[in-house]
């Protein structure tokens, strides 16, 4: 009998799917320092972001068959090496692509219509400031006719392009690998529509967009520096939720001081689990701890795909 350690946590769906398939799972936490003794005695580790899978972890385990990571980046994995050593690799890429789309999308709303800084303060001044909270806060803009800059135009990217499209949106979408993408939206009734977009050149977006988001894995350097930022428009908003360290915080920081930046949506942190306090506490930042992916749907599909692809394995 096949053991499996899901030691970040696997949803309901996705150890019912395996159990019935005969493997056993065990989902009690290890540590990580316990992991070299313990991992042994599995053919399968199952890890999100908090356990980290290096390469002398994986040269100690010799009877480990398949390392599987619940959602899309592989940073906390030394995925070659484990090739090397025929450890087979799985993310899902598909799994929590919606879910995270639509936090990108709820951040650039918010920030939009001030609604994360109406709900900091309607609480503790809305019955005596009523007045001038909403003075303040109906200077907002509608997203409809503005421009999405997409960076990373892969199912993330194409999801959240599909939601802006359906806002009236234009989108202008970066990527170095993918020239363009036709998306779909499958309505009710069994009706369906789908345009197909062409990426653009990282300058061009920069020029154009109003929001641009960020859907693309680590990087050694910031994605969107000091220098990217003066090539955008006076009052952008930028939205990350891929990973902390794609936008430089420092360079975000002082484009917000200036006003080059109107505003920023960050699910995603340099120092997780601990961000900085002038992002978490600046008024025209709209913060969330890391949940794109975590929602019950998104989970529910990442347990399935993970069961599918280790039953295929040793089914084969």
């Amino acid at each position: 009998m096949k053991r499996i350690l899901a030691n970040d946590g696997l949803h309901p769906a996705g150890i019912a799917k395996l159990e019935a398939a005969g493997f056993t799972v065990d989902t009690n936490k290890i540590a990580q320092d316990d992991l070299p003794e313990q991992l042994t005695n599995y053919d399968v580790v199952l890890v999100r972001s908090a356990t980290k899978i290096r390469q002398p972890l994986i040269d100690g385990c010799p009877n480990l068959k398949i390392i599987g990571r619940g959602g899309v980046g592989l940073d906390n994995i030394d995925v070659d090496h484990a090739k090397s050593k025929g450890v087979e690799v799985y993310n899902t890429p598909a799994a929590s692509s919606r879910s995270v789309a639509e936090l990108a999308m709820g951040h650039a709303l918010n920030l939009s219509r001030f609604l994360h800084l109406s709900n900091r303060e309607m609480p503790t001044q809305g019955n005596t400031e009523f007045k001038v909270l909403k003075k303040n806060y109906s200077a907002g803009i509608e997203l409809k006719g503005k421009t999405l800059g997409v960076i990373g135009f892969g199912r993330i990217g194409q999801q959240t392009a599909l939601m802006a499209l359906g806002m009236g949106m234009k989108i202008l979408p970066t990527d170095p690998y993918v020239e363009e993408a036709t998306i779909a939206l499958d309505l009710e009734h069994g009706a369906a529509l789908s345009a197909t977009v062409k990426t653009v050149s990282m300058e061009a977006m920069l020029a154009e967009a109003d929001v641009i988001t960020l859907h693309v894995p680590s990087s050694d350097k910031p994605v969107l520096g000091a220098g990217e930022m003066t090539k955008m428009k006076d009052g952008v908003i930028l939205i990350n939720a891929s990973r902390g360290g794609t936008i430089d915080e420092d360079a975000l920081l002082a484009a917000l001081e200036s006003g080059k930046v109107g505003g920023a949506g960050l699910d995603v942190f340099v120092g997780e689990p601990a961000p900085r306090d002038e992002l978490i506490n600046h008024p025209r930042i709209s913060v969330s701890p890391h949940i794109g992916a975590a929602t019950g749907q998104a989970q529910a599909n990442i347990g399935i795909e993970l069961a599918d692809k280790i039953i295929a394995y040793f089914a084969d």
